[in-house]
């Protein structure tokens, strides 16, 4: 990959620390971006310590191995796929935090991190006049590069979930599109298109596609899914992510052994191209996102929504709730932490359409909704404190 000559520092410069673009960068990638969002909901709700702590926790973590990235004096895989993971962590947790805490809409969310990321290359293409993975060689391009990649993360986590959730497509359809995008991406490098374009494309779109194809592997067999589950699934993408730093540690192969050489393309066929991508990816956005939501604010069946029923029926919901209790009062942990999946499962599927209804009447029901899973599925449930969460879910449904 060639691109403009940089304005190295030449009393700073340093080995690359980032890896050789290759099939084992995209595959890890993937990897941790799975893998990371089911950290983020192990912690966040398995283990109990909710959205405000596992951003603290991870957000300390995520320091402490930036400094030790930044520290480096070459590229350690283990060290920089160890941050990559960590910043797919805290990067999905920015955006629940906009959403979850600070009542931001993912549409809004998915504007405000497009306006950062685009404004980070802005700002690191005047300063260094490269975005090149290869012109990784002093620290001030180090900084630009790392917190790229966290608008990246935060990016793609939230226009995954406004495709997914938001406008209801669901994670296999989100996934479908976005694969399509990328392999449009790779052709069109193939055919000439400008590489750093199509690489920080394809980085951006892999967020998604990774969170679709967890969440396809997570989900049981009649939900859509393969049924193996987050810990299961985590575990193989674990090892995997292993299994593949130690062999690139062993092997080198995809250690950058030179820096970027003079441009092959004028800077303007790479900024005429960004600029035409931008006007495409703005276009087709607006377009889909009109047109699917026009579909979901449909008018719903006379009489079903009512002032005392903004949302309609929610007895489909509400009798998950009440089957769920009832087994926890048996005392069947177990069979009541699994009913409380499908609630989650025909939440999420009606999503789009309910929350089109009423915004602020999901969002109560859906805070409610939340406790119950935190609860049900903490380490060490509490009975009392689960079926007070159930109890105000039926009441907030009936």
């Amino acid at each position: 990959m060639q691109t403009i000559t940089g304005r190295t520092h030449r009393s700073q410069v340093l080995l690359s620390k980032v890896p050789e673009v290759t099939l084992f960068f995209w595959i890890i990638k993937i990897l941790c971006t799975t893998v990371g969002e089911t950290a983020a909901d192990f912690l966040n709700v398995n283990l109990g310590f909710g959205l405000g702590l596992t951003s603290l926790v991870t957000g300390a973590l995520l320091a402490l191995v930036l400094v030790a990235q930044f520290r480096a004096n070459r590229y350690i895989p283990a060290l920089y796929w160890l941050t990559v993971a960590l910043i797919s962590v805290f990067g999905t947790l920015v955006t629940d935090n906009l959403t979850d805490v600070a009542g931001f809409p993912l549409e809004a969310s998915t504007l405000i991190f497009a306006a950062l990321l685009a404004t980070t290359f802005l700002v690191w293409y005047v300063s260094e006049r490269t975005l090149s993975i290869h012109s990784i060689l002093t620290r001030r391009r180090e900084a630009y590069y790392w917190l790229t990649i966290l608008f990246t993360f935060a990016l793609g986590t939230a226009a995954g979930d406004l495709m997914a959730e938001g406008l209801g497509l669901g994670y296999l359809t989100t996934g479908l599109i976005v694969a399509g995008v990328v392999a449009l991406s790779v052709i069109a490098w193939k055919l000439g298109a400008n590489p750093i374009l199509t690489f920080w494309i394809a980085y951006i779109l892999t967020r998604p596609l990774g969170a679709s194809i967890g969440d396809y592997l997570t989900q049981p067999g009649d939900h859509g899914g393969l049924g193996l589950g987050a810990t299961v699934t985590s575990i193989i993408f674990g090892v995997g992510i292993v299994g593949i730093v130690l062999y690139l540690a062993i092997s080198k192969k995809d250690v950058i052994d030179r820096p970027d050489g003079p441009a092959q393309h004028a800077p303007r066929h790479g900024i005429l191209q960004t600029a035409i991508a931008v006007v495409l990816f703005a276009t087709a956005g607006s377009v889909g996102y009109a047109t699917r939501s026009a579909a979901l604010a449909s008018p719903p069946a006379a009489g079903t929504v009512t002032a005392a029923a903004p949302l309609g029926d929610l007895t489909q919901f509400r009798s998950i709730g009440q089957d769920s209790l009832a087994l926890l009062q048996k005392g069947d942990q177990a069979g009541a932490t699994t009913r409380i999946d499908d609630l989650e499962f025909a939440w999420d599927q009606a999503q789009a359409r309910l929350k089109a209804l009423d915004g602020a009447a999901w969002t109560k029901v859906d805070d409610t909704i939340d406790v119950v899973l935190r609860e049900l599925r903490a380490t060490n449930p509490d009975v009392t404190r689960e079926t007070a969460a159930l109890k105000d879910f039926i009441a907030a449904t009936s």
